[in-house]
């Protein structure tokens, strides 16, 4: 598996121009020298991956009635948040219910991940909604899950929404401020998750939320930071490794690879695996071991 590392914290400096040494035992101080310092480069770099740590969180809870999406119990025990479907793209009580349950035996902080009502369309289809509508149906799924969570004795962590509406968000102030609106009239302590550098985490921070900027394992990114659209070749990344040493280099270096070749750069506090995706497991295996690897942390964002 290909790692990303940081090889050029820890390179010696180049020697051109150095005036030569006059004698044996100047020269072997200067030698010694050189490796004391190319040896502390050395550990400062090994003691910043150590500090480095990321949030894996997965959207979870997303089979309906006698239809079954995912492999929510077998993701669990490698992610550290999860986002529950509340009903309106996906999920049902039942559901809902069943993977609050799981998610509070693996030990992930649980977020409502509420969406358009578009069941047919698993929320992903743009619908025209205004920002009074956007702030009615968030709080309306925030208020479901929550329920549930209470009931099982637990505490809401973050709200992160799914789809379209989290794309309408990130592109949308009106809709953005609806959301963040939305959950802290809820619960001011919660999390809004949020594509990083977008619309929705700026009003969360705006109207006195925390903010996760988010990042994907599993998708394609432009130059600009932003999502290759669903649909376009590069929207998707299938490959586990790749999946894998994408999330430890953002983890590491706070950039992602895009289609053409250049670096974007990203600012992420968790990073997303999609739960419907046919290699999610996989997916979540691979990069909790490159993580472990490298040096990286994954843990609930705090």
């Amino acid at each position: 598996m290909n790692r990303e590392t940081r090889g050029s914290e820890t390179q010696p400096h180049g020697r051109q121009g150095i005036t030569p040494i006059p004698n044996e035992s100047q020269a072997g101080a200067s030698r010694h020298g050189d490796l004391v310092k190319l040896a502390s480069e050395l550990i400062e770099a090994s003691r910043e991956k150590r500090k480095a740590s990321i949030d894996l969180n997965c959207d979870l809870g997303e089979s309906f009635g006698a239809y079954t999406l995912g492999r929510d119990a077998e993701i669990l025990p490698y992610v550290t948040s999860a986002n529950i479907a509340c009903g309106f793209h996906a999920g049902d009580p039942s559901v809902m219910q069943r993977t609050v349950k799981l998610a509070m035996e693996a030990g992930a902080a649980i977020g409502a991940h509420p969406g358009l009502p578009d069941l047919a369309g698993f929320g992903r289809r743009t619908i025209d909604v205004s920002a009074s509508e956007v702030y009615a149906m968030t709080v309306y799924q925030i208020g479901a899950l929550d329920a549930f969570v209470r009931a099982e004795g637990g505490t809401l962590k973050h709200v992160k929404p799914h789809g379209a509406l989290y794309n309408m968000a990130a592109a949308r102030a009106n809709l953005a401020e609806a959301i963040a609106e939305a959950v802290y009239r809820v619960d001011p302590a919660l999390t809004l998750f949020g594509l990083a550098n977008s619309e929705l985490t700026r009003a969360a921070e705006r109207i006195g939320l925390r903010a996760a900027h988010e990042a994907f394992a599993d998708r394609g990114y432009l130059a600009d930071g932003s999502l290759v659209p669903r649909g376009l070749p590069g929207a998707l990344i299938d490959d586990a490794e790749t999946a894998a040493a994408r999330v430890v280099r953002i983890a590491l270096e706070g950039r992602v690879s895009t289609p053409d070749g250049e670096d974007a750069e990203v600012r992420a506090d968790t990073v997303c695996l999609h739960g419907d995706n046919e290699h999610a497991l996989a997916f979540a295996r691979q990069i909790a071991e490159a993580c472990q690897i490298a040096g990286v942390t994954v843990k609930p964002f705090e």
